[in-house]
This record gives C-alpha cells, sequence and structure tokens, in this order.
C-alpha cells in the first residue's frame, strides 16, 4: 500500500527462493511502471492480489513469469484500471484452485484466456466483476480456449457480475456439473 510510490527499481531483486508473492504490489495506485523481467517465479506458490489496485499501471511485461507452481491467482489483477494489454498465454495455470476476483474491476479491452488451463480451479467467484465501479473501461472482450476447463469450479457466483462492456460471451466449452452456485452471475449484463 505504497499509495504515493511512482518508481520501483527491482533488476537487483534476487527471487528464485521466493514462495510468497501475495499483495506484493497491492494498492501502490501511483506505480505506472513495472519492470519484472529478472524476476525468478519458478517457486512461487500465492500470487493472490499482486497487482491489485495498480490503477495507473499500464504496461505489465509478465512473459517470463514461471506460474507453473501456483495456486493461488485470487485478485491477481483486480483493479488495474488502466492496462491497455494484458498478455497471459505464457502463463501455466494447470495448478490455480482460486481464480476468484482475478479480474474484478480490472480494465482490459481484450482479455485472451485461451491458453490458460482451468482444470484444477474451484473458485471463478467475481472473476471478472465490474461491482462497484464507476469506470467507462472496462472489459469488453473476453476469449476462452478448449483447455479452459470448469468441470471442477464449484462457484461462478457474480463472475460475470456488472460487465456492461461484454456484448458476447461463447461459454459453450463450460462445464458446470460441479457447480453449486451461479447467483448473479450475469446480472447487470446490459449489452449481453
Amino acid at each position: 500500500r505504497c499509495k504515493v510510490l511512482k518508481k520501483l527499481d527491482l533488476s537487483n531483486f534476487d527471487t528464485k527462493n521466493v514462495v510468497n508473492m501475495q499483495n506484493m504490489f497491492i494498492e501502490c495506485a501511483e506505480l505506472n511502471n513495472l519492470n519484472l523481467l529478472s524476476f525468478d517465479t519458478s517457486k512461487v506458490t500465492n500470487m493472490q492480489g499482486m497487482f491489485k489496485g495498480c490503477v495507473k499501471l499500464e504496461n505489465l511485461d509478465l512473459s517470463n513469469f514461471d506460474t507453473s507452481r501456483v495456486t493461488n491467482m485470487a485478485n491477481m489483477f483486480a483493479m488495474c484500471s488502466n492496462l491497455k494489454e494484458l498478455n497471459l498465454s505464457s502463463f501455466d495455470t494447470s495448478n490455480v484452485v482460486n481464480m476468484s476476483c482475478m479480474f474484478a474491476r480490472a480494465a482490459v479491452e481484450n482479455l485472451d484466456l485461451s491458453s490458460f488451463d482451468t482444470s484444477k480451479v474451484k473458485d471463478m467467484s467475481s472473476m471478472f466483476s465490474s461491482e462497484n465501479w464507476t469506470s467507462s473501461t472496462k472489459i469488453g472482450n473476453i476469449v476462452f480456449g478448449e483447455k479452459f476447463n470448469t468441470s471442477n469450479v464449484t462457484t461462478m457466483s457474480k463472475m460475470f457480475y456488472h460487465c456492461t462492456e461484454l456484448t458476447k460471451l461463447d461459454l459453450s466449452n463450460f462445464n458446470t456439473s460441479n457447480v453449486t452456485t451461479m447467483a448473479s452471475m450475469f446480472d447487470v449484463c446490459t449489452n449481453l
């Protein structure tokens, strides 16, 4: 919560033994650029809330991130309201169990999750929710691939809540056989 921090040079950080990066940059509201290309995340299991509330962050290159051990990505990009692009094609999500609020109140025009393997995810509640968000730019398009497997998900409550910019959603690949709650899943999706 270093709310006035504008610059951060982490090029000399040795992160090869880090296991937990939870809330690392949470609410660093003035940061507009982060160079994390030197980060070794190969042992990290928790990235919950890592960039939550980084409202001025425009560019985020995570192409070098090894996320193969990560189990928790809840709130990871929540409230990142100025991201122009977010390329997550290199993310290995095969061990992630929690994706709740992962992109909640984020603003990414096109969100391509076609490379996401979500076969172990149980919680997708509020994953894309724009609840209580006043920004005019929200998630405009979401692409799900064949590996976006929802067969173990138990909660999808508010998953797309208040996603007013979405005009279409292809959920034909969704397996909802274990979901127990879909409360407000598409509530206030006024342009679908």
